[in-house]
């Protein structure tokens, strides 16, 4: 088993969260894990990208090379976009079609629409409408993990022990909100 998994988004949507919840799961199933992330535009709105890879055997990089993504989870539709020259000929796009317009020239919807579409293997959708309808926003990234979940190489079940894990130092109300928030997500997979 190995996963390739790129994460993307803008600073303040969850990425790193998504990471440390796979990143629990993955090391729950005594596999390895190695993650590579840029994060310092954060603070400002800009991109957020993470590298994770994720095997039974061992990992000599924590980066993933072109064309070898088995799976991209974008929190924005530009930055799946933007990294769909590391995706392998049979990964799969897992992103929200909500845009966030942080730059004067950022593309129209119908454009990104378009492009996405030129993918065969994406799952695109509203993720903050649907964490909206069985939780709140701030957990609109778990959503989007339940739709990946099935192409992480991870069973759901583990995944969902890693969110509780991980959010349970915040309280049982957070737990539920993204334990909700990942199984609504799950019924938009593929």
């Amino acid at each position: 088993m190995k996963t390739n998994i790129i994460l993307a988004g803008v600073g303040g949507q969850g990425i790193l969260s998504i990471a440390t919840v796979l990143g629990a799961a993955a090391l729950s199933e005594k596999l390895y894990f190695k993650q590579a992330e840029v994060h310092g535009m954060s603070q400002r709105g800009g991109d957020v990208q993470s590298n994770l890879r994720i095997s039974d055997t061992p990992i000599a990089s924590d980066l993933i090379p072109q064309g070898a993504a088995d799976l991209i989870i974008s929190l924005e539709p530009m930055e799946a976009l933007r990294y769909v020259s590391y995706l392998s000929p049979t990964g799969w796009i897992v992103t929200s079609t909500v845009p966030f317009k942080n730059i004067p020239d950022y593309p129209e919807q119908v454009v990104l629409d378009s492009e996405l579409g030129t993918y065969s293997r994406v799952v695109a959708f509203d993720m903050d409408a649907v964490a909206k309808e069985v939780a709140t926003q701030r957990s609109a990234n778990m959503v989007l993990l339940g739709a990946a979940a099935p192409h992480t190489g991870i069973s759901p079940e583990k995944i969902e022990a890693a969110i509780t894990t991980i959010f349970s130092p915040k309280g049982q109300a957070i737990v539920d909100a993204n334990i909700a928030a990942f199984r609504a997500g799950l019924t938009h997979s593929k």
